[in-house]
């Protein structure tokens, strides 16, 4: 096995250092003896299903692996790589061409394997991905039973802890699927499909991919969150805006709190109305302390909730919260700041954040998923395992938000047209300046017309030819300088 998974991981750094930006994405397909109804049911979607998710989540480039797991025996090793490829064109017909020969395995001596989810999904890490980020798809009946031990529950548990305390899975998600087939030996109703994003890096990848609903058009169940229960738990949804002319909030694309305010609202405090929803699905909030702060224009300041106790709030059933913010008028420019002019015709935004902290939480798995479990895999002790570990006893969301102050062209047009009135007088200034005049100089009664520029001095002769004063002009006219003693020479007729 560790030959295999060194190759895999050599493999994957090659397709990373060739594409680069590309997600790895590593699928897990079970295919142990508690799998074999999904094999050999005529009309099982297993195959198909597993086909069309994996390239529903990757994209051309992204490095993509496929392998069948049950748990390693001497001389078969597991998981055991069925596709090695960068996603291009010719990536289903690989997948599928691949999915079409896989079958439930045997041990030696031929009893159907055994599982262990444990060591697929631990391999998947630390040699799949070579210690890299990237995402691990894990396709299951939800059946772990190594070396057929039948105290699944321990085993589930010992699964589950891999998961939560693992630093290097920063996201697990559970879709579980009905799915209902019939095999010569077993059936069964659903099948579970596990997300583990794992480093930074993959859990953004995962954001991403379930905000483009690519898990969404082939599998249609909202996820059950495993992990993190520590944060991005709750968010604010505004319903209204009380006592804050010229506020109003709305949500933006991506998620964004949006507040809109007119640049002549100086009201220091809003009083909002929202919507407290869960984002925790399966889980309820029994209870928990609420608290709430707004970091503004470089202020931080407490919000002022209406009510600082949640109980019983279910996911898909939000609770009414009042709460007074206080805007950070201060902060926002003037209309006749630079500031404003820069914005004219649009909005200065100003960025920020909300940040909700619940402490003392105590979560419950609801009673709907618990029913919906039992249903899909009749028997199986796993939704105790979905219990949240001990130590998640407080969460924090934070809800980004945008002050926007919408500026009107008025000041700009207004500043606009007394600077073209300045232009427009320096212009004339500057005209005035250059352009010749016309100055009438007597000469021993002899009338002569001179030209002469703003700012110059030219000298005056007499009919012999000597210099017998001087003609300096300026803004305000003109004027005999350096008068010769006994000249006859005077400005005019």
């Amino acid at each position: 096995m560790v030959a295999f998974l060194r190759i895999l991981a050599l493999f994957l750094l090659l397709c990373a250092a060739a594409v680069a930006g590309a997600t790895p994405h590593v699928f897990l397909v079970q295919n142990s003896g508690w799998m074999e109804p999904f094999y050999s049911d005529p009309q099982s979607q297993f195959k198909p299903l597993v086909t069309e998710l994996a390239l529903s989540v990757t994209q051309p480039g992204d490095a993509l692996v496929l392998a069948a797991f049950n748990q390693s025996q001497p001389n078969a090793p597991s998981p055991r790589a069925l596709v090695s490829t960068t996603v291009d064109k010719g990536a289903r017909t690989a997948v599928s061409r691949a999915l079409a020969d896989l079958d439930t395995a045997r041990k030696a001596g031929g009893a159907l394997a055994d599982t262990d989810l444990g060591e697929a999904v631990g391999a998947a890490m630390t040699q799949a991905l070579g210690g890299r980020d990237g995402i691990v798809w894990l396709v299951t009946n939800n059946r772990n039973s190594p070396n057929n031990d039948q105290a699944t529950a321990q085993r589930n548990r010992e699964f589950y802890g891999l998961i939560h305390q693992g630093d290097k899975i920063r996201t697990a998600l559970a879709f579980p699927l009905r799915m209902p087939v019939k095999g010569q030996h077993y059936s069964a109703n659903g099948l579970m499909v596990y997300a583990f994003a794992i480093g930074e890096g993959g859990a953004r990848a995962l954001d991403q991919l379930l905000a483009a609903g690519a898990v969404r058009r082939i599998i249609t169940e909202p996820p059950a969150r495993l992990k993190p229960l520590d944060r991005d738990t709750v968010r604010l949804v505004p319903r209204k805006v009380e006592n804050a002319p010229g506020v109003s909030f709305a949500m933006g694309q991506n998620g964004v709190l949006r507040a809109d305010v007119a640049p002549d609202a100086r009201s220091p405090n809003a009083k909002i109305a929202w919507h407290l929803e869960n984002t925790m699905y399966p889980y309820t909030i029994v209870s928990a302390n609420l608290s709430a702060r707004s970091k503004l224009g470089g202020e931080n300041r407490p919000v002022t909730l209406g009510s600082t106790r949640v109980a019983a709030l279910a996911p898909g059933k939000p609770q009414p919260l009042g709460s007074t913010l206080q805007l950070p008028v201060a902060q926002l420019p003037g209309k006749w700041s630079m500031e404003a002019f820069k914005a004219a015709g649009s909005a200065y935004v100003l960025p920020g954040t909300i940040e909700v902290h619940l402490a003392d939480q105590q979560l419950a798995l609801s009673g709907g998923f618990r029913e919906r479990m039992r249903e899909l895999f009749p028997g199986d002790p796993l939704p105790d395992i979905f219990t949240p570990p001990a130590q998640v006893q407080a969460s924090t969301a934070v809800l980004p938000i945008e002050v926007r102050v919408h500026y009107g062209s008025g000041p700009l047009l207004a500043a606009g047209g007394a600077l073209l009135a300045l232009l427009a007088a320096g212009a004339a200034a500057a005209y005035a300046w250059m352009r010749p005049r016309r100055a009438l100089v007597t000469v021993e009664d002899e009338q002569r017309t001179m030209h002469a520029r703003t700012g110059t001095v030219q000298p005056i002769y007499d009919k012999a030819g000597n210099e017998v004063a001087r003609l300096k002009t300026t803004l305000f006219g003109h004027q005999l300088i350096d008068l010769r003693e006994g000249a006859q020479v005077r400005l005019g007729r």
